[in-house]
């Protein structure tokens, strides 16, 4: 009496399909998924620490300095 069979299963899938909706149901799904693989991208980020992060922006904004040209420091006076 503790588990169901496959008949009970295919019964109950009937029932929700006919009470929501295939369409419902793929949406369903895909929020699903979405909101999965946002949880896993923030686990990601969430191993580093700040000052990584902080160092990384910096690393990031010293490269762009090396790239951009001051045109009033090519100008004579």
């Amino acid at each position: 009496m503790g588990s169901f069979s496959i008949w009970h299963w295919l019964i109950v899938l009937l029932i929700v399909v006919m009470v929501f909706g295939t369409k419902k149901l793929k949406n369903l799904g895909s929020d699903l998924g979405g909101a999965v693989k946002g949880f896993k991208d923030g686990m990601k980020d969430g191993g580093t620490t700040e000052e990584e992060k902080a160092a990384a922006q910096v690393a990031n904004t010293a490269a762009a300095d090396k790239t951009t040209i001051d045109v009033e420091a090519k100008q004579k006076s």
